[in-house]
């Protein structure tokens, strides 16, 4: 079969496109046939996905970062019915962060990545189905989502024109602790609830975003999300929690609840921003639904060492 490369050329800040060259030419080193489809605006390598899956190219490759793999992900699982597992689906990272791909064991280079597409090796993932007030669609992930602060530092990122790479979302995360104000939020999880001011509501299928351990010891195939929560609580603990999220010991904090769940519910008042894999989608949610879908996705490439 012929594989689909999606590529974005302008993940890595506008330096992906030049590598366009060099994912195909590692694909044909290692004996896989290939077509390459280029984005050309946000949200386009979702159309491009959905046309690849119902193709029938195999498999669909991600050649970005991880808002490209989002996209891609987003594409094979609306043209992939409920009752089946998605096809197969790989990633070429030639992104900035590339969080999700660093997790699985995904190797950066060009040549080794795509040796590990054509190794053998893949994995039966889970994906997040996200839904809300937006009344859009749903929304899929594959290793994070949030809404209140995260997104909102989201936000501060997208603004920030010159840095890249980690210290990118250090600052991000400076100024959005600065303008920090509560929602008001209903939230309920499998077991559990909570109802009044909320910083922090992250919704986990990997451990890892934005650099940072959110959720260590997550597993992307166990068919449960790990959520981290925060309520509103003085500025200075929330620069103790974000001081202890570098290390990864923040989920032992007084004030931080880390628990397991298979689906989450929550009303925010005022509306708030919410972020799939670091891609913002709605600044408006009023609503918003989280479930899980055990393992869906079928990715190529993958080496995780836990």
């Amino acid at each position: 079969m012929t594989a689909q490369v999606i590529l974005n050329p302008y993940a890595n800040r506008w330096r992906a496109g030049a590598r366009a060259n060099a994912v195909m030419e590692a694909l044909k080193e290692v004996g896989l046939s290939a077509e390459l489809t280029v984005s050309e605006r946000p949200e386009h390598a979702i159309h491009l996905a959905r046309q690849a899956t119902a193709a029938g190219y195999q498999p669909i490759i991600a050649a970005g970062g991880d808002g490209t793999v989002n996209e891609v992900i987003n594409g094979i699982l609306q043209a992939t019915p409920d009752s089946q597992p998605t096809p197969p689906f790989a990633i070429m990272p030639i992104g900035t962060a590339n969080d999700f791909a660093k997790m699985q064991g995904i190797p950066l280079n060009l040549t080794l990545a795509a040796q590990a597409i054509t190794s053998g090796q893949k994995r039966q993932i889970d994906a997040g189905a996200i839904n809300g007030s937006w009344q859009t669609g749903p929304r899929y992930f594959i290793n994070n989502s949030a809404v209140a602060m995260e997104p909102m530092i989201t936000l501060e990122n997208i603004r920030m024109k010159r840095l890249s790479g980690e210290i990118r979302y250090i600052v991000a995360l400076a100024r959005g602790v600065i303008k920090l104000k509560a929602w008001q939020q209903h939230i309920q999880w499998d077991g559990g609830g909570y109802e009044g001011p909320t910083y922090l509501l992250s919704v986990c299928n990997g451990p890892r975003t934005g650099g940072f351990p959110i959720a260590p010891g997550a597993r992307v195939d166990d068919g449960l999300f790990d959520f981290v929560f925060v309520p509103q609580v003085p500025k200075w603990t929330v620069l103790a929690i974000l001081f202890r999220l570098m290390q990864g010991k923040h989920i032992y904090h007084s004030a931080v609840t880390f628990r397991r769940t298979t689906q989450l519910a929550l009303h925010s008042n005022p509306v708030t921003p919410v972020h799939a894999d670091g891609e913002l989608f709605t600044q408006t949610a009023t609503a918003v639904f989280y479930h899980i879908l055990p393992r869906k996705v079928t990715l190529l490439g993958t080496y995780p060492t836990g």
